[in-house]
């Protein structure tokens, strides 16, 4: 997977297209991660206890990461990711400019 925990990222398809987060979470093997304030979903509680009182919450769903594309720090466009082997170190460029991630 390309994107990292920490790395800014912006919707490129879905209710939330346009919008942009930080990434919170990582999911490599369901090829998800969490954003935060992105794909919010809105689910019906029953009540359980007094901590839990019940109702409609809002909950942070996974978002697929085909759906959104890396802002480059530098440039700041969404971008694609590249490497370069550079001394027997593995670094991740920006596309479009060229430059450290």
């Amino acid at each position: 997977m390309k994107l990292k925990k920490g790395d800014t990222v912006i919707v490129a398809i879905g209710k939330d297209k346009g919008k942009k987060g930080k990434i919170e979470k990582v999911f490599p093997k369901e090829g998800s991660i969490m954003v935060s304030g992105i794909n919010i979903v809105k689910r019906h509680m029953k009540k359980r206890d007094e901590k839990n009182p019940g109702g409609i919450i809002e909950i942070p769903k996974a978002l697929n990461v085909s759906k959104v594309a890396l802002m480059c720090p530098a440039c700041g466009k969404p971008t694609r990711v590249g490497y370069v082997v550079s001394k027997g170190e593995k670094t991740r460029i920006c596309r479009k400019s060229k430059r450290n991630i």
